[in-house]
């Protein structure tokens, strides 16, 4: 019986169609810092603190964030480029949480990344040919027809010439090497694609035809897609569900409508508020950007209770002691926050706000303080949504 044949004889139950192809419980990743000549550990940055997050099959999770949040760490952990301090991966029922290298190595085949710097992710020194059919001679493949012949095939899948497989990566532009390290990803047929910032180095007029191609190759070859990126309107393209990250944690997860259109977490809506709407019937419309005051905290040592506090206009005395968990607050959404936006108060009966908020919301609307309440709050995103909240 042939390849195909027993394929088709044994599906796959409907069951393992539901399940996520990646599950990540309590995930953590801290990096040691050490002084002296004894070189001992005084301290740990605290990348990643904690994440419980699904990716389902075939669809696009977004991970967003400030700098320094912890994206691309939590990327390359669910890689397994970097080993984890803590917590569980499974990919498609399987624990490669602590994996070595050779138990990882088949599994190399199904979970491939794209680098965030399309310059630095190629090395100089190899040939265009040889740098997209490296993953073919490390897994001992031979594809049909020969490696030549299939990477001219996937150079011509991401838009490029077959022609330009005896080149060196210096002679194409930015755009084009990123579309060969696509190509390198997808060499293997992989199952799960890790995109870090895969358009963040590139000019705005390239990143639509790399986000479009990434579009078309994930309804051709049905691929999943974990993409990070701080560019939420490139987020907003793309991604099914959007997760958004602060100081190592995850504080909202949820579908990309209802978080575009209703955040529930306040850190989620100075995001959103900062998105430009480039419509120039709105160039005199009301509009509410929040900017929030101060930096990020130190991850070597976060603030206790919710990491947002500090800089968050709606903080109370509970916020400084007491951690949100991540909880589904309705279908499809989950938040960590004690005051969320868009839905009933979890704290209602702590309403001091701290010194750190007082100073936060001087930046706030008057009226959106006297208010109080988060559904007479809007998010000048959409001039749908403008208009929604106006109505209300």
């Amino acid at each position: 019986m042939s390849e195909t044949d027993t394929r088709a004889a044994v599906p796959a139950p409907r069951d393992d169609d539901e399940k996520p192809l990646l599950k990540v419980e309590g995930l953590v990743k801290q990096f040691p810092i050490k002084k002296g000549l004894l070189q001992r550990q005084v301290g740990a940055v605290k990348a990643v603190d904690g994440i419980d997050f699904e990716v389902r099959r075939g669809e696009t999770l977004g991970v967003v964030g400030e700098s320094g949040c912890g994206k691309s760490t939590m990327g390359r952990l669910i890689t397994r480029l970097l080993e984890p301090s803590g917590g569980k991966i499974e990919f498609d029922g399987k624990d490669i949480t602590h994996l070595s290298t050779g138990g990882m190595r088949p599994l190399r085949r199904d979970i491939q990344m794209i680098f965030q710097d399309p310059y630095g992710s190629l090395n100089p020194r190899h040939t265009i040919g040889t740098i997209v059919s490296a993953p073919f001679k490390l897994q001992g493949v031979e594809p049909e027809g020969g490696v030549k012949k299939e990477v001219q095939r996937l150079l011509e899948l991401v838009g490029l010439s077959p022609e330009h497989y005896n080149r060196y990566p210096h002679e194409f532009s930015g755009g084009q090497r990123q579309r060969i390290g696509i190509a390198r990803a997808l060499a293997l047929k992989p199952r799960m694609v890790v995109a870090d910032e895969p358009v963040s180095a590139l000019d705005v007029s390239i990143q639509a035809q790399v986000v479009n191609l990434m579009d078309d190759l994930q309804d051709e070859l049905g691929l999943t897609y974990v993409i990070i990126a701080h560019d939420l309107s490139v987020v907003r393209h793309v991604s099914d569900r959007i997760a958004v990250m602060y100081l190592g944690k995850i504080v909202e997860l949820a579908d990309r409508d209802s978080l575009y259109a209703a955040p529930m977490h306040p850190y989620t809506k100075a995001l959103l508020s900062a998105v430009p709407v480039p419509d120039p019937r709105r160039r005199g419309a009301k509009s509410e950007r929040i900017l929030l005051k101060g930096d990020v905290p130190s991850p070597i040592a976060p603030p206790s209770g919710c990491r947002f506090h500090t800089r968050c206009w709606k903080a109370t005395q509970v916020c400084t002691t007491v951690e949100p968990p991540l909880a589904e607050l309705k279908p499809g959404g989950r938040v960590a926050c004690h005051h969320p936006e868009n839905f009933e108060d979890q704290q209602p009966q702590d309403v001091v706000l701290l010194t750190a908020a007082k100073e936060a919301g001087e930046l706030v609307p008057e009226s959106v303080r006297k208010a109080g309440t988060p559904t007479e709050t809007e998010v000048s995103v959409e001039a749908e949504v403008a208009d929604e909240a106006d109505d209300n």
